[in-house]
């Protein structure tokens, strides 16, 4: 669960753990990031407002399967007591270790903007998924791989072709 709140919605850890039911409406496929929670405390996400995310079919099922009564809280332990970042982390250790990937809460977060990036989606909607106030934070997840530069080329020649017909006629 905690792989894909971080790799496929962009939670960053805070988020994840003050995530409640409440802000998941699985009918819409959709979650509302309202609070974050950071040394125990509850607070507003960074950046201070809240943010709508549409949910990928894989994190619905997910939370459609993980959903339990025993507390408010997505990230609970089987008596309900919320996940602290300790654990949170440990859980995301482990994982990434038994994957062979490199560690870290922060790294689901990267790959899901990168991710999209890599996939063509544009900088605001990254921007504004990810929850970032400046434009250039998100720029800074945007590494884009030799395949999508590949690809951005081969628009020209796609150009080139339909200029060269042109051209022949």
């Amino acid at each position: 669960m905690i792989v894909l709140l971080g790799g496929e919605a962009g939670l960053r850890c805070g988020e994840m753990m003050a995530l409640e039911w409440s802000d998941v409406n699985l009918a819409k496929r959709q979650m509302t990031v309202a609070r974050s929670e950071w040394k125990g405390h509850v607070t507003t996400p960074k950046g201070g407002r809240l943010r709508h995310l549409p949910l990928t079919r894989r994190l619905g099922e997910a939370l459609r399967t993980a959903r339990h009564l025993r507390g408010p809280r997505v990230l609970c332990d089987g008596a309900g007591v919320p996940l602290t970042q300790k654990v949170v982390q440990v859980l995301v250790r482990r994982t990434a270790k038994r994957a062979n990937v490199k560690p870290g809460v922060h790294i689901l977060r990267h790959t899901f903007c990168s991710h999209l990036a890599m996939r063509g989606a544009p900088a605001r909607a990254i921007q504004e998924l990810a929850g970032h106030q400046d434009l250039g934070t998100t720029q800074r997840y945007m590494h884009l791989s030799p395949a999508a530069l590949d690809a951005a080329i081969r628009l020209l020649e796609t150009g080139t072709e339909m200029l060269r017909t042109a051209v022949e006629r």
